[in-house]
């Protein structure tokens, strides 16, 4: 497990850059948190700089449930009434792409899938969030910490 904190918005895409370096082809990225939590915004982020695309519109998937790009596919499950419905959303038709999946506690079989999970939780005074990110499945998170432990180092974030 690896913990990282985002004092502000610019700190939440820097994050979401650094991740999206990270990131295997087929991945799949969990996304825990309350609402307003910033999974939208570090999907974003991440999403961005995986198209190479620092300005790109990338609108939440809330109501189109999924939002595809070239090689990410965006979803959020939150309006999901179970799990079974999982299959008809075709999160899973090209197995190339990054899946950035926001409420996966509505299907927890995800949790079975290759990635890794990120919990975020927003600091009590709401000056931040905190991400714990840990591996799903076989993905070794002993690659992961170095890389953000440099990233985390070099930027001067506590950790």
């Amino acid at each position: 497990m690896f913990a990282l904190f985002a004092h502000d918005p610019e700190t939440t895409d820097a994050i979401g850059t650094a991740l999206a370096a990270l990131l295997d082809k087929g991945d799949v990225v969990l996304l825990y948190g309350d609402l307003g939590a910033g999974k939208t915004a570090l999907a974003r982020a991440i999403i961005r700089a995986r198209l190479g695309q620092p300005d790109m519109a990338v609108p939440s998937p809330t109501f189109a449930l999924v939002q595809p790009y070239d090689g990410i596919v965006h979803a959020d499950l939150y309006r999901l009434a179970g799990e079974d419905e999982l299959e008809e959303l075709g999160l899973f038709d090209d197995d190339r792409a990054v899946k950035l999946i926001e409420w996966p506690e509505r299907a927890p079989r995800l949790a079975e899938r290759e990635g890794i999970a990120i919990a975020l939780d927003s600091t009590p005074s709401g000056d931040g969030r905190t991400m714990t990110i840990k591996p799903l499945g076989g993905k070794p998170i002993g690659s992961w910490s170095p890389a953000l432990s440099r990233w985390s180092a070099e930027r001067g974030e506590p950790q």
